[in-house]
């Protein structure tokens, strides 16, 4: 028998549970950043429509709503966040974020994104790193 395997197997074990914890925590922390950046990018209209439909939701996003995409699978489906735009009221927020024939793109949307992406990856890496530390 090898010593200190049942300890290494009891810390293995809680590794994907403490994973999960601290991804979590990662990714509604990173949404919530991307999403006070749109929200400072947005178009400033008279009602603030597009701004106030910028959020982010674990699951799906509201109907009518554009987003960035999807994270998450079938074997960790409760790490499924999205950010989203536009819909109901505000409709139009794709209108600004690319633009239309008599309108140019004025994206605060995607941009954000692409900006914040490798920070985002870093951050859940990170989360996961500190999971198994504290193993």
């Amino acid at each position: 028998m090898v010593e200190g395997l049942a300890k290494f197997e009891a810390r293995w074990k809680r590794i994907p549970q403490n994973a999960l914890i601290n991804v979590r925590a990662a990714m509604e922390e990173a949404a919530t950043d991307i999403v006070e950046e749109m929200w400072s990018r947005a178009p400033q209209g008279a009602t603030g429509r597009v701004g106030a439909s910028i959020g982010w939701t674990w699951g799906d996003a509201p109907a009518g709503s554009f987003t960035i995409g999807k994270v998450g699978g079938k074997e960790y489906s409760s790490l499924k966040i999205t950010i989203y735009a536009g819909g109901g009221d505000a409709f139009y927020a794709k209108f600004h974020e690319f633009g239309t024939v008599k309108m140019p793109a004025n994206p605060f949307f995607f941009p954000v994104w692409r900006a914040r992406r490798n920070r985002v990856k870093g951050r859940i890496s990170r989360a996961i790193s500190k999971a198994i530390k504290e193993s």
